[in-house]
């Protein structure tokens, strides 16, 4: 009975985002978009389009989103909004994060890629232009990858600060007090592969389309370059989204490192009381702003 029921609402809302959609001006964007997608598929394999273009995709996003925060200390009106103020960035230590970064990438991630084509024939995953899910159902899709990854994220990033284990593997991450974007997959490989299998579990859950695989590729760039920024930008449109955690909220981590586990959202953390420390730290710098005032 309560299956039926939920069906039912995921119908009626799937319907009524279908009609919204159709009220929606025709995107300029599309028809070029899908002249791209048709002469890549034309030109390139399957596998080259799966391995060579997956490496391709993260590779030129994870440094385009963190050229912003990697220009930020260039600019003197932006250093108001960094978090910890004492704590510059020093070209020695965003040298070091990237060639880590390269070993990380090449040596670990690369590998792993690599298997993308095989995953997407043994499940039929399509490429074809005509059965590219529409733009809510690859939303919907990576919010619910972004779910999967935050609740296996909170769970194996709190048992990596366990007292046995923290010093083998995840005190590599935390190297760097205070964050900065460059550093979000600056990680111990174990780390990178311990951590990372949270990213592969809502695609082989909800993958129904190649697309699906760049997008949640460019939807976790996004927020994990986000939070590692050192920056409380005011007018980011990331803070609009319910229960996102931030960069404050991750920054506060590798200040403390204890407490707000989470990689994207707040709930696992309020749950559990994880990030009380977090709480009553801002509450105290409130009342202490409200008196300087």
């Amino acid at each position: 009975m309560a299956a039926n029921e939920s069906a039912s609402i995921f119908s009626s809302a799937s319907l009524a985002v279908e009609y919204v959609d159709s009220l929606l001006p025709e995107n300029p964007l599309q028809e070029p978009f899908k002249n791209a997608w048709n002469s890549m598929l034309n030109n390139y394999t399957k596998f080259q389009i799966a391995t060579w273009g997956s490496l391709i995709v993260h590779e030129a996003l994870y440094f385009l989103f963190c050229l912003p925060g990697l220009l930020f200390q260039f600019i003197p009106y932006m250093k108001k909004y960094k978090i910890q103020k004492d704590k510059p960035e020093t070209w020695e230590n965003q040298w070091k994060c990237f060639k880590v970064l390269l070993f990380n990438h090449f040596c670990i991630q690369f590998p792993l890629i690599c298997g993308t084509y095989y995953f997407t024939e043994y499940f039929n995953i399509p490429y074809d232009w005509e059965r590219m899910p529409r733009w809510y159902m690859l939303l919907a899709r990576c919010f619910g990858c972004a779910v999967i990854e935050d609740t296996w994220h909170y769970f194996l990033h709190r048992l990596l600060h366990h007292k046995r284990i923290y010093k083998y593997i995840h005190k590599v991450h935390h190297e760097f007090q205070a964050p900065f974007g460059m550093e979000a997959e600056y990680a111990h490989p174990l780390e990178t592969l311990i951590l990372g299998t949270g990213f592969f579990i809502g695609i082989l859950l909800l993958c129904d389309h190649v697309i699906l695989l760049w997008a949640w590729v460019t939807v976790r760039l996004i927020e994990t370059i986000d939070v590692h920024s050192g920056y409380d930008i005011p007018l980011n449109p990331l803070n609009l989204i319910p229960f996102y955690a931030g960069s404050r909220h991750h920054d506060f981590h590798h200040m403390n490192f204890v407490g707000n586990y989470a990689s994207t959202f707040t709930w696992w953390d309020r749950i559990f009381g994880t990030d009380a420390q977090f709480v009553a730290y801002y509450e105290k710098m409130k009342k202490v702003e409200k008196k300087t005032e």
